[in-house]
């Protein structure tokens, strides 16, 4: 064997080598990437059936501070001498001062964080996600469950009920059916339990435009997960 003809034969036994080795690189990527791919995917679904199940429990709050909302409307008028419909007299009472609180799915945003974040390489689906989770949801739960103004049934269920109660109506089990009416109290107090009303009222009205915000957003969400796993 030649000098050259060595030397030819080591230039190709490298450069087969060098081929194999940048093949076996790229297909042991390819395979990562594949793996990433389809555990970015499972997340995101999970992430999708977690904000279906928060639409729900955000609806059933919606539905309460409405009817919050709803029997504000309705106490003023009998603290008012405005005639009611009594069958709704113990429904609008519980209503008045009930307190929701706020339940978020977060299992797979937490498999998300413990994968790391960057397993989604979707930027501002990320970023959007990140903000839901981290600054949205803890937002609303912050105000439902901790914000003062909010915690109607601590702040102003004794001032009614020390009020309405004496009035109240039972049946043989307890439940209460009617109210007497007018009720027989002062002007100060009456002026009292309307700001009251007023107060409740405007913070109800206030949660509400959140949560419609909230439901906005997590729908857009959704819509964007449903397209990202789409193209996968």
């Amino acid at each position: 064997m030649t000098p050259s003809t060595g030397w030819k034969s080591y230039a190709w036994e490298f450069f087969t080598i060098f081929i194999a080795v940048i093949a076996a690189f790229t297909l042991n990527n390819w395979n990562e990437n594949r793996r990433d791919n389809r555990a970015a995917t499972k997340i995101l679904t999970e992430i999708s059936n977690g904000l279906q199940k928060d639409l729900v429990d955000i609806n059933i709050n919606i539905f309460g501070h409405n009817e919050g909302t709803a029997a504000c409307k309705y106490w003023r008028k009998i603290i008012q001498n405005e005639e009611v419909d009594t069958d709704s007299l113990g429904q609008y009472y519980l209503a008045l001062t009930r307190d929701f609180f706020s339940a978020q799915n977060n299992s797979g945003y937490e498999t998300l964080k413990s994968r790391g974040l960057e397993l989604l390489q979707n930027d501002s689906l990320r970023f959007d996600i990140i903000s839901l989770y981290e600054y949205d949801y803890e937002s609303l739960k912050t105000m439902e469950e901790n914000y003062y103004e909010m915690q109607f049934q601590a702040n102003y269920f004794k001032e009614f009920n020390d009020v309405f109660a004496p009035h109240f109506e039972f049946d043989e089990f307890g439940n209460i059916v009617g109210i007497n009416t007018p009720l027989d109290i002062s002007t100060e107090t009456k002026q009292v339990l309307l700001a009251y009303l007023w107060k409740i009222q405007l913070n109800r009205r206030f949660i509400l435009i959140y949560y419609a915000s909230m439901e906005q957003k997590i729908k857009g969400i959704m819509e964007r997960i449903e397209a990202e796993i789409g193209e996968e």
